[in-house]
């Protein structure tokens, strides 16, 4: 997988538009000939990955061998240009000679290795190894059943909800074949759920004929045919079974569907783990319009949806009262008492692990042969969590590498990229997607008119769909706002990282005598002055704990964080790594911005904590994405040379961001053509001067504060220019005079929000946003209007809406109707204390999934419940209606995000 991960970062590296700028002639057509290889070496690892054969070494030599001259070509390439660009010599003719001269020697190992690839294709033919022997544990040595064998007792909890949801879809009043598809991450029980459907009284009361068949990552048609039949003749005489050898597939496969035209049967295929394995079997599944089902269970959801796009039942890790049900009765058995001194310690250990059944159970095992069972073992088993459940990689963690085996080169190197977070790190999906695009994971095919950020989203997407990340907080319109993994998945990553040479996790001090030989580190753990051995060809650092740095350890604006201020020793540290990509150092701060750190052209991805303004060498970073410089809480300016980091995507500076007027000069690049999110930017900088040179911004934050209250009351703020904007989000601490009438948005926007307004009136509101034809969120919070009551007229429709927060306002009446939020789905009200009554007739929008009301007035809550079951009385069990109260909660409920 590495040596995947090297090709495309090498691609990404010759993409780069200032390529064709610093190399001519006769090294050009050098480059031209690493490109072509690099690309042949990219379909021959994109095709292996697909492909299984038998001589496990020379596939890991033939990837080593790839690894290490793609690596080493793309160190030259980069230090060559990293020397030019220092120099400012682009077009300097007597460096060409010296350019080709340092090129020739890695592009004739690049042909060598060429050929030495195409020698072992030639004796392999199609027989090509899939690139995963160097891994934790082989994708062919695993498979579900030993799931099912961890569970296979009766031993269960918290399935009694999934078995009714299955059962009723089981025995529904459907004629037709139906398929009910269970999904959800490798060891929740799916095999389990899948079984203890199958052994269910009235399940077996109701069907005639019961088979099973496993098909597992290894499948193979005939053996599910036979499989199948084997099942059948247990319960039916149809042939000898001694026949099957005889047969062809096309006659087995005729058999089984003959034999299942008559009984209502009942098919569980387990395991299942692509589409094209679904399209291979479902023929064989006959239609009789007699009630007959398949039952289907899969890791990946998109297959499940596939199999059946109207519903599929999807699991969820076990909450920690099942968690603890579960732990206890495998532990003590089901009819025996556990000591009472041991329940606490007990339900630590049960959260720990975090809802997954598969832990559980080994963790149980565990404590089984645990003698005595005492509270200061127990502690210790809470304490060596990790290290357990790592010893037994056939049992769990092995389970979960399926998954990751089963991944296409492409997803892998994003997937174990979560390995570079701690425990528990909540991961904003932007910023994710910005580290992969930094990282150099993401490339585009030719071509393809989807963006980086595009393709990005979509590996984000399958990785989800396949279980392997985990949406923890999401947008009402489904869209994910933060992810991470399972812990024990993320032990997964930080085993197959190591193991495959992908990215190194600092746990523990290194020693001189390791040097480690890897790329991307991230630094977890205090190391001290480790740092120092960390090779000088590191592409990725990320940094979540303490350097270690000589610190000044409190000042008065920010007490809890040490600052740096030893800048011999933070230039020593920084100026190692010439060809690093990816900086992010987030908990500590610099009491100045690391001058050295301008000098590391090949950065893409930097995030760092320092007070002051950023120095005008950051320009010298033309390949910067991504720049995040958090510490300062008041205003800083940006440098006017910031315009010329054309690839910028994203900028977050400190509170309030000054932007300086672009200047036109003919040395300046006077635009940043890339840009899409500006966190931070000041009032005073939204001019269209500005605007006209970020075209395709699409997501602006503006804080605000008094300075600019003179201003606001008298300029126009148009961003009818900005295109692209989606989202706007507008905040300050101070109430404002009525800033919407001064506001010009542009058509594009799906989402606004505004804080601290005051001295509006409501028909503003409704007269500004109505015009927003795609505006699909809007958000008002702390707002005084010089009125009290929303009037909307029948002509105020909000056409595309579908979220509504209203957060403390001076709002006391509401008058309005469903025509005016035709498509609302989620309406919002927090601490409206004032508003008596939510319009009736929004129960009349056929849209409208909830209404949460946080701490508003009792009349407001019982016209809610009133709307509520107004619908409920016709026949309507979609509108749910959630009361939220800080003294006490009603009816509420844990599936909405907070917004």
């Amino acid at each position: 997988m590495e040596a995947y991960t090297a090709v495309i970062s090498l691609l990404r590296t010759l993409d780069q538009p200032y390529i064709s700028k610093l190399f001519h002639g006769h090294t050009a057509n050098a480059l031209d000939s690493v490109r072509a290889t690099a690309e042949y070496f990219h379909d021959v690892l994109q095709k292996a990955s697909n492909k299984s054969g038998v001589d496990i070494e020379k596939i890991k030599s033939m990837e080593e061998e790839i690894r290490i001259v793609v690596s080493e070509t793309e160190d030259v390439l980069e230090r060559k240009i990293s020397e030019i660009i220092k120099g400012d010599r682009w077009t300097f003719r007597n460096l060409w000679r010296k350019k080709l001269e340092l090129l020739l020697p890695v592009v004739e190992k690049m042909d060598t290795t060429k050929k030495q690839v195409m020698e072992i294709l030639s004796h392999d033919a199609d027989q090509i190894l899939e690139l995963t022997a160097d891994s934790l544990i082989g994708a062919s040595s695993m498979s579900d059943p030993m799931l099912s064998d961890q569970l296979k007792d009766d031993i269960v909890q918290g399935l009694d909800g999934d078995l009714e949801i299955i059962d009723k879809r089981l025995r529904g009043p459907t004629s037709y074949l139906d398929i009910v598809t269970i999904s959800g991450m490798g060891g929740i029980g799916k095999t389990t759920l899948a079984k203890k459907t199958y052994d269910h009284p009235p399940i077996r009361y109701h069907f005639d004929i019961f088979v099973w068949v496993t098909i597992s990552q290894e499948f193979r048609y005939r053996n599910v045919l036979l499989e199948a039949l084997h099942c059948i003749s247990k319960q039916r005489v149809i042939v000898n079974t001694k026949d099957y050898d005889k047969m062809n597939d096309s006659e087995l496969a005729d058999l089984v569907q003959k034999s299942l035209k008559g009984p209502r049967y009942l098919v569980v295929v387990d395991d299942i783990w692509s589409r094209d394995v679904w399209d291979s079997i479902s023929q064989i599944f006959p239609n009789r319009n007699n009630g007959s089902r398949v039952l289907l269970t899969t890791r990946e959801t998109d297959v499940a949806i596939y199999a059946n796009t109207s519903s599929h039942h999807k699991m969820n890790l076990l909450d920690l009262d099942n968690s603890w049900k579960l732990l206890r009765d495998k532990v003590f058995g089901l009819e025996h008492d556990h000591p009472p001194e041991l329940e606490e310690i007990g339900k630590k250990i049960a959260e720990k692990c975090q809802g997954l059944p598969l832990i559980i159970s080994v963790i149980a095992g565990h404590l089984s042969k645990t003698v005595p069972k005492t509270l200061e073992s127990w502690k210790y088993v809470a304490k060596t969590l990790s290290q357990i459940i790592a010893s037994h990689p056939n049992k769990c963690l092995g389970v979960l590498g399926l998954s990751y085996h089963h991944l296409p080169n492409r997803l892998k190197p994003c997937f174990l990229s979560l390995g570079d977070f701690p425990e528990d790190f909540q991961v904003d999906t932007r910023r994710l997607i910005q580290l992969w695009i930094a990282e150099g994971f993401i490339r585009t095919s030719s071509g393809s008119r989807e963006s980086l950020e595009e393709v990005a989203e979509h590996y984000l997407e399958d990785l989800i769909s396949r279980n392997l990340i985990m949406a923890r907080k999401k947008r009402f319109n489904g869209e994910v706002k933060v992810c991470g993994i399972h812990d024990l998945l993320r032990e997964f990553c930080l085993i197959e990282a190591e193991m495959t040479k992908f990215m190194h996790v600092v746990r523990i001090p290194l020693s001189p005598a390791q040097k480690p030989n890897f790329r991307r580190f991230s630094i977890q753990e205090y190391i001290g002055d480790a740092y120092e051995l960390l090779p000088h060809v590191a592409r990725s650092i990320y940094c979540f704990s303490f350097l270690g740095l000589p610190i000044e350890p409190r000042i008065k604006l920010l007490p809890k964080l040490p600052i740096y201020h030893h800048d011999p020793i933070i230039h020593g540290f920084f100026s190692c790594f010439n060809h690093l990509r990816v900086l992010a150092i987030v908990p500590c701060c610099f009491g100045t911005f690391p001058l050295v750190i301008t000098k590391l052209f090949h950065l893409r991805y930097l995030q760092v904590r320092c007070l002051g303004n950023i120095p005008e060498s950051i320009s010298k970073l033309l390949n910067l994405q991504t720049l995040i410089c958090d510490g300062n809480s008041l205003e800083i300016t940006l440098t006017r040379k910031i315009w010329m980091l054309k690839n910028l995507r994203y900028i977050r500076v400190g509170g309030v961001t000054y932007l300086p007027y672009p200047r036109i000069d003919k040395n300046l690049v006077t635009g940043m053509p890339n840009l899409e999110e500006f966190f931070g930017l000041s009032y005073s900088s939204c001019t269209n001067e500005v605007f006209s040179r970020i075209p395709n911004l699409k997501r602006l934050i503006i804080p605000a504060h008094f300075s600019i209250l003179n201003n606001i009351l008298y300029r126009p703020f148009d961003m009818s220019s900005l295109t692209k904007l989606e989202t706007f989000k507008f905040y300050w601490k101070d109430y404002l005079e009525d800033p919407i009438k001064n506001f010009v948005f542009p058509e594009s926007l799906r989402r606004v929000s505004l804080t601290w307004c005051c001295k509006f009136i409501w028909e503003e509101i409704s007269s500004t946003f109505i015009m927003l034809p795609h505006l699909e969120e809007l958000k008002l919070k702390y707002c005084r209007a010089e009125d009290d009551v929303w009037r909307l007229s029948d002509k105020d429709i909000f056409r595309s809406l579908k979220l509504l927060l209203l957060s403390e306002l001076n709002l006391k009446g509401w008058e309005a109707s469903s025509d005016n939020f035709p498509n609302l789905k989620r309406l919002v009200l927090k601490k409206c204390k004032d508003l008596q009554e939510i319009p009736t007739d929004f129960g009349e929008i056929c849209t409208l999934e909830s209404i949460e009301l946080h701490d508003c007035s009792t009349t407001s809550e019982e016209s809610a419940r009133n709307i509520e079951q107004e619908q409920e009385d016709m026949g309507n069990n979609i509108l749910k209606v959630y009361i939220h109260n800080s003294d006490s909660i009603h009816n509420s409920d844990s599936k909405f995000n907070s917004l």
